[in-house]
């Protein structure tokens, strides 16, 4: 028998629908202001599971995955019935729509896995459904950006954690042969190495937190010489991310490549 939610589930549900998605520090800072002294037996996981027993009539989640910029976790309230690009239709126009996928494609196609400002600025007049002029591009990247579907750096736009765990089964589907799991966290891996020997892929944090003081790195999986420069993320250690920045970039090595 499912428990039922108290004003503290509530409460939390409330501020998960009001941000979308959540460090997992600020999400376990928030749970335990709400429970207070009640918090002790319970985990926060355990707590989000009250909540999203709750929420499965309404297909609804909260569900936990890492960032690609940091390594950190997050927790992002998710829209289950819904798996694809049309869930953003009341609030993005159909061209806008087109602009996003065709962002996607570019993002996920990359060896990087990122797009440049400019060739994304260069898909407006391109679109099918009505062409953008290029300050139109730019204020829905801007849109994109602060409803956390994508994030941006120097230029650069990559998924959004938000956007990553929410539109998994729909980058899955759509995206076969181009996407795999982290060997390490097992979230979609679109910045990150790649094993020359078996294609096993690691995020670029997980690879830092991973190889770390590693003289002689090595594939998880088959064991062969990791040829890759390891990355260095500030909020990297041995055992757990501790910065809540949520771009912080590699400290770099030289000439890191990156996937195949």
């Amino acid at each position: 028998m499912n428990r039922p939610m108290t004003d503290h589930h509530r409460r939390f549900l409330q501020t998960m629908m009001s941000s979308g998605v959540m460090e997992s520090s600020k999400a376990n800072a928030l749970y335990l202001n709400f429970c207070g002294d009640q918090s002790a037996p319970a985990q926060l996981d355990e707590f989000i599971d009250v909540i999203n027993a709750q929420l499965q009539p309404m297909f609804m989640n909260i569900r936990k995955g890492t960032s690609e910029d940091n390594g950190l976790e997050y927790y992002a309230l998710v829209n289950m019935a819904e798996t694809d690009i049309t869930r953003m239709s009341s609030d993005y126009a159909d061209n806008e729509l087109e602009l996003f996928r065709k962002t996607m494609d570019l993002i996920v196609e990359s060896e990087r896995g990122a797009a440049s400002s400019t060739d994304i600025l260069n898909c407006g007049d391109r679109l099918q459904t009505k062409k953008m002029k290029k300050k139109d591009v730019e204020n829905v990247l801007d849109r994109l950006v602060h409803d956390k579907w994508l994030n941006e750096k120097h230029g650069e736009y990559t998924l959004s954690t938000r956007c990553v765990i929410e539109m998994e089964p729909y980058i899955r589907n759509m995206y076969q042969d181009l996407v795999k799991p982290c060997a390490m966290c097992h979230s979609l891996a679109f910045q990150s190495q790649t094993c020359e020997s078996c294609d096993v892929r690691i995020h670029l944090p997980c690879a830092a937190k991973y190889f770390k003081n590693h003289a002689d790195p090595q594939c998880p999986s088959c064991k062969e010489y990791w040829p890759h420069d390891i990355p260095v993320f500030p909020s990297v250690s041995l055992s757990q991310p501790t910065s809540s920045q949520p771009n912080a970039a590699p400290v770099s090595t030289a000439s890191r490549r990156l996937r195949k």
